[in-house]
C-alpha cells in the first residue's frame, strides 16, 4: 500500500536526505510512520504510544501544504485528530506529481500525525518558503481557525514559531518585518 522507506519519494527517505544525515542524531531516536505495515490502525496506536512513552514531543518541525495542510491533515481533517491514515486531496496529489512523474503514480493515502498530536508538542516551528505557499501562509496566520485549513490551528499553540521567506510572506496583510528577516512568532 505505502512506499518503502528506501523509495526516493518516501517521507522516510526525504527526512534522512534533508535533515537526519546532516545532524548528530542517534538513528534509534528517529521514529517515522511506516506505510508498509499490514495493520495500519495498530501501527498508528503504537506510534502514539511511543510519543507518550518519551513524555511527548519537545519540538515539532512543520511545513505547510499549498492548501494549508499540516503533515497530511488535508482540508476537513479533525483539529483533534491523532496519528492515522488519511486520504490525500487531489490538490496534494497534483502538487506532488512532479516527484512521481504523474498524478496517477502519487500515493492516494498517507499515515500522518494528527493535529491533536501535533498540538501537544511543547514547541512548534513551522517553515515556509516560496510564492506557492503565500496564500496558505496568509490563511494560516490571518484567517479564522478552521478544519478546512488545518494549519490555522497553530494560532492556538502557546509556543508556535513561524519562519517565512519574503515570498511566502508576500500576501500577509500584517507584515511587521518588511522582508521577513527574523522569525515571526504567532504569540
Amino acid at each position: 500500500m505505502g512506499l518503502p522507506p528506501s523509495h526516493p519519494q518516501s517521507y522516510h527517505h526525504f527526512m534522512w536526505e534533508n535533515l537526519f544525515q546532516h545532524i548528530n542524531i542517534n538513528p534509534s531516536n528517529v521514529h517515522l510512520p511506516n506505510g508498509m505495515v499490514d495493520d495500519i490502525e495498530a501501527h498508528c496506536d503504537w506510534y502514539e504510544e511511543q510519543i507518550r512513552r518519551v513524555d511527548g514531543i519537545d519540538l515539532q518541525i512543520l511545513g505547510i501544504g499549498p492548501n494549508g495542510h499540516l503533515a497530511f491533515n488535508e482540508p476537513g481533517s479533525s483539529l483533534g485528530s491523532r496519528t492515522r491514515i488519511k486520504t490525500l486531496s487531489r490538490a496534494t496529489r497534483r502538487a506532488n506529481a512532479r516527484f512521481f512523474g504523474s498524478e496517477e503514480a502519487v500515493p492516494r493515502h498517507a499515515i500522518t500525525m494528527g493535529i491533536g498530536t501535533i498540538m501537544e508538542a511543547r514547541r512548534l516551528l513551522l517553515l515556509a518558503s516560496g510564492r506557492a505557499k503565500a496564500r496558505a501562509v496568509r490563511a494560516m496566520l490571518e484567517g479564522p481557525i478552521s478544519a478546512m485549513v488545518s494549519a490555522t490551528i497553530v494560532q492556538l499553540h502557546r509556543y508556535a514559531h513561524v519562519l517565512l521567506d519574503a515570498e511566502a510572506a508576500s500576501e500577509l496583510a500584517y507584515n511587521h518585518h518588511d522582508g521577513i528577516s527574523e522569525p515571526f512568532d504567532v504569540h
